[in-house]
């Protein structure tokens, strides 16, 4: 059986239809054509290239190679390198996104998908510790209220702690998406590209007034590295 990819490029087919790297790449044209974001491309991008450096050296170049104990083999390498459970099960997941997305894509009739063999790493469910009250009062003491920054970063540590917000989330809030006088935080893309709408209480809208009293610029960006026009 001969198979063409066919993307905004074609890739090079070859002779073997089941070469392993063609195939990793045509998985990540297809996630990205699918419109997953960023972070997530990035994601797989990394996680198959560490997955296909392992296979390059045990001579594994074709996915009819790739066996349930080689991937066993690949978990307990990630093991020896210092990969913790969360890591080991993050290189599992994206083995298995691709594998069950070659054998959609292909359905290949004499092949049978290894990772249906292979049980996810255990990921021990300890509770977080949260940060103290006293350790965000003493980070909240060290910010100068007669600068800039330091108003600032008040008002994100009190954001931060109201709202629960993703780095990516946080950084991309525009002015057009806050209501300061109910609270209302709009998140255009959280994660899964979906909308939410989260809240700050009354000391982080407090906060956030003070903050936005000392921007003099017309950037739309909530949170900007400076307000060049600053006075205090």
């Amino acid at each position: 059986m001969s198979v063409k990819i066919e993307s905004r490029r074609t890739i090079k087919v070859s002779s073997v239809d089941d070469y392993l790297e063609t195939w990793m790449e045509a998985f990540l044209i297809d996630r990205k054509a699918s419109g997953v974001a960023s972070g997530t491309f990035s994601f797989y991008r990394i996680k198959l290239k560490m997955f296909a450096n392992f296979c390059e050296a045990q001579a594994v170049k074709n996915i009819t190679q790739i066996t349930p104990p080689l991937i066993r083999d690949y978990l307990l390498f990630l093991e020896e390198k210092g990969h913790n459970p969360g890591g080991k099960l993050a290189a599992f997941r994206t083995i298995r996104a691709f594998l069950y997305w070659y054998e959609n894509e292909v359905e290949p009739g004499n092949w049978t998908n290894p990772i249906h063999r292979v049980k996810a790493p255990k990921v021990p469910t300890e509770p977080l510790e949260p940060v103290s009250f006293e350790t965000v009062t003493q980070l909240i003491k060290v910010c100068p209220l007669n600068s800039f920054t330091g108003v600032r970063d008040i008002a994100i540590f009190l954001f931060l702690l109201d709202t629960g917000a993703r780095a990516n989330e946080f950084l991309s809030i525009n002015m057009d998406d806050i209501d300061l006088i109910h609270g209302d935080i709009l998140i255009r893309q959280g994660k899964g590209r979906k909308p939410r709408t989260v809240y700050i209480g009354r000391q982080s809208k407090r906060a956030l007034r003070r903050y936005l009293r000392h921007r003099k610029d017309d950037n739309s960006a909530l949170w900007v590295t400076h307000s060049p026009t600053l006075q205090f």
